[in-house]
């Protein structure tokens, strides 16, 4: 088999190990260890081993071979992720940052935004309680607003309990930070931290973690009273040591040397005890600790505990010997239907299999004691395809896919068994996003049922028609004095799943200032679902800075129908003209232009100062090959099964898919341009709107160019994992391609032999330039006109 070998020298390695049946399988699981579980589709494990474990797998009868790809990978070998570390990282895994390095970012962000970010001591690990002048604090990173006041919903998480699993404390460090610079700037960040709370313990396992850094294959704590005190294998699982039937269900080990030691005690660890005690700082216990007794509706707050690998997402209880996706089986938590819808909907942001249960018992754990004690809905997210991810996959697919998880975990976290049931709202816009007081302002807004689902099983949430949308301005909906404003469907009837939604707000009652707008829909059984928001500015013409200018195309200087924002605030320039103008709240703003089917421009850092008129001009390079999918095929060749489909889009009613359902295993499929000839064309970019869904680090969508015709392909750009709920937009600078006079780009797409997904959808898809003057310009047809004279056609 292609990139497979016997395994040589001392490990450890990433082996496939093929299996005959499932009960193999379960033994394995039963052994603690993790592994890329793909049972009937894929037939082979993939997992970490040593020699001790091929053996093992071998004595069961697995067939065993090393995967040397993806062994390089754990062995830090191969290409550094785009996104490196601000320090040095794990060696190896710049993408990473160490223990140290995680605990110096959080107390860097929390000393530039003391409004919005502290950093609390939650506890020692247990070097740091046993040991002179060794371990670490447990540190939480807490995000909100301080100025308004609470209670507030929280959303708990907790990542690296075990220590090997490389991705989880990056991906929340990450979304972290991203949320805390966004504040202000994003909506849905602003609300979010002025009316939530976010709680990350970064490192729940520090001690361990830092073994894991040096490259060992650590997963427990480090307590030394327990297999020795130097021994690789002490230590306490401490996933198997809270104090929820704790022991119980045979879901743990009681040897010490085990993987899954459970500890002497209950909660004997003091890790487990520091995150017992944090979860009873933040949450309301909001049911009895049985078994049988679900939460209410209205239970409040979010729990996740970030792990690493399959990747999955996982619901109480442990108790439950099966993976199940849906609420059909034996020992399922009273809530089962609420806590796999809620991670239904992750699964749509992600890619991840939503599942009840396990593939073999565990006790003890941190998602069990959380939905146990207090009723949160309480999950174990497996991120990724290995502990030791390799910096390539995880910010491909992981680290967008874990932030996009963890902001709709905040915006639920209000009452996330009832929000997860109702519709999503989405892509919320104000046109113009400022205005003086008593400016009109239409809001445009985006409410879709039902687009969750689990994909290796075909289980889908009921799609129910929208019913209704309204929208807040100012005052939130929970709020005293919030009134409410009806949305209507854009095309006059709430009769669909998806909708388009409009209204034109009121705003000669709002103060000068900054005002979220909130956005919510209510299908036809009732239930209403998250918030989504805008920003907008009501401005003082006398005082206030105006930004202005034109925006026109870079080769022919024709105006260009373009939304031009301004930080949050946003207006659409004069299509006659080109011209826009907009006033905003004095600061610091970048100021973006985007136009459809033309590559778009930013002016970084404009400082727009109170009464100043600034004027910023737009050029943007435009298309010499361009497709919205809306007519007939402008010259791609298009390998079976590309085609156009007509039930997505990004604009009007079609796009490109690699396929019109799932794609297949083994695929490698390309969509091709036809050939461009850019000899006198300069700052090449191509642009385009895209969906995905793919398996995470397993299968591939890639951009490829040529500047030989086509004779031989360099990959420009990856995919994989999923975006799945909103279009969004791509632009990717070849500078390889200018001045080639037979230039061509393609997209193509990989996958396994395993699990498959609904693909990847393209949409606008435009190869811009600027090119020098000529006396005649490159041919370029939207297909939006109708007009088909220039075309000619020869059957069939």
């Amino acid at each position: 088999m292609l990139g497979a070998a016997e395994p040589a020298g001392d490990g450890p390695w990433v082996v496939r190990a093929w299996f005959g049946d499932a009960t193999m399988v379960r033994e394995v699981a039963s052994w603690g260890e993790h592994f890329a579980d793909h049972h009937d589709t894929k037939g082979y494990l993939l997992l970490e081993a040593d020699a001790e474990i091929v053996g093992r797998l071998r004595s069961l009868g697995f067939f065993v071979e090393v995967d040397e790809g993806r062994t390089a990978a754990r062995r830090g070998i191969g290409a550094p992720g785009k996104e490196a570390a601000a320090g040095a990282g794990i060696p190896g895994f710049p993408c990473y940052r160490t223990v140290e390095e995680t605990f110096a970012a959080a107390q860097a962000l929390a000393a530039a935004r003391p409004d919005l970010a502290t950093v609390l001591d939650a506890g020692d690990s247990w070097e740091k309680a046993n040991l002179p002048a060794g371990g670490y604090d447990l540190l939480v990173l807490k995000l909100t607003n301080l100025s308004i006041p609470g209670p507030k919903p929280v959303f708990f998480a907790t990542a690296a309990i075990h220590a090997r699993e490389y991705t989880t404390a990056e991906s929340a460090l990450r979304f972290a930070e991203r949320l805390v610079a966004s504040y202000g700037v994003d909506a849905d960040a602003t609300w979010l931290l002025d009316h939530h709370e976010f709680h990350l313990m970064l490192h729940a396992n520090p001690d361990g973690r830092k073994k894991a850094e040096a490259g060992q294959s650590w997963r427990k704590n480090t307590n030394q009273s327990y297999c020795g005190a130097t021994s690789s294998s002490r230590g306490a699982d401490l996933n198997r040591n809270f104090d929820f039937y704790w022991g119980a269900w045979g879901g743990s080990s009681g040897d010490p040397c085990a993987t899954t030691y459970r500890g002497v005690a209950a909660a004997s660890e003091p890790e487990a005890q520091a995150v017992q005690a944090y979860m009873g700082l933040v949450f309301l216990d909001q049911r009895p600790d049985d078994l049988t007794t679900p939460a209410p509706d209205d239970t409040t707050g979010v729990y996740a505990d970030l792990h690493s690998y399959q990747p999955a997402i996982l619901t109480p209880f442990g108790l439950t010997s099966t993976q199940e996706d849906v609420c059909s089986g034996t020992n399922l938590p009273p809530n089962c239907e609420g806590l796999l819808r809620l991670g239904r909907k992750w699964g749509a942001l992600s890619a991840w299999d939503p599942r009840s249960g396990g593939l073999y018992p565990v006790d003890g754990s941190t998602k069990d004691y959380a939905y146990g004690r207090f009723g949160v809905p309480a999950y174990t997210w497996e991120m990724g395809t290995a502990f030791f991810e390799s910096c390539a996959d995880f910010e491909e697919s992981i680290a967008e896919a874990a932030g996009e998880m963890l902001r709709y975990a905040l915006r639920v976290a209000r009452a996330p068994y009832r929000l997860a049931r109702g519709p999503d709202t989405f892509r919320v816009e104000l046109t113009p996003g400022a205005v003086t007081p008593g400016g009109a302002v239409v809001l445009s807004a985006r409410a879709v049922d039902g687009r969750v689902f689990d994909e290796e099983s075909g289980q889908a949430e009921p799609a129910e028609v929208i019913a209704e949308a309204r929208a807040w301005i100012a005052v939130a909906p929970w709020q005293p004095g919030a009134t409410p404003m009806p949305l209507a469907a854009a095309d006059g009837a709430f009769d669909e799943p998806f909708e388009e939604l409009t209204c034109s707000l009121d705003t000669g009652a709002l103060a000068d200032g900054v005002h979220p707008v909130w956005v919510a829909a209510r299908d036809a059984a009732g239930n209403w679902g998250p918030l989504s928001a805008a920003l907008l500015a009501v401005v003082d013409p006398a005082d206030d800075p105006r930004i202005e200018g034109t925006v026109t195309g870079a080769g022919s200087g024709a105006p260009l129908t373009a939304r031009v924002s301004v930080g949050p605030f946003a207006t659409v320039a004069d299509p006659s003209t080109g011209a826009y103008a907009l006033r905003v709240p004095a600061g610091t703003w970048d100021v973006v232009a985007r136009a459809e089917l033309h590559a778009p421009r930013t002016a970084a850092a404009v400082v727009a100062a109170p009464g100043a008129t600034i004027v910023r001009d737009f050029t943007l390079p435009e298309p010499v090959f361009a497709d919205d999918a809306e007519g007939g095929n402008p010259g791609w060749t298009a390998q079976s099964p590309w085609a156009v489909r007509s039930d997505v889009a990004h604009r009007g009613a079609r796009s490109w898919s690699d396929s019109v359902a799932d794609y297949g295993n083994l695929a490698n499929v390309t969509l091709t341009s036809p050939v461009v000839d850019l000899s006198d064309a300069t700052t090449v970019e191509l642009v385009f709107h895209h969906l995905h869904q793919l398996e995470g680090g397993y299968d591939y969508g890639y951009v490829e160019v040529s500047t030989n015709g086509g004779g031989s392909w360099t990959p420009v750009e990856r995919f994989s994992g999923a975006v799945a709920w909103d279009w969004q937009p791509v632009a990717i600078p070849l500078p390889a391609l200018a001045g080639a006079a037979a230039a061509r780009f393609r997209f193509r797409l990989t996958s396994d032999p395993g699990l498959v997904r609904d693909g990847w959808h393209l949409d606008d898809v435009a190869l811009t330039a600027i090119v020098a003057a000529s006396d005649t310009m490159p041919f370029v047809d939207g297909f939006e006109s109708g007009d088909t004279a220039a075309w000619s056609v020869t059957a069939p």
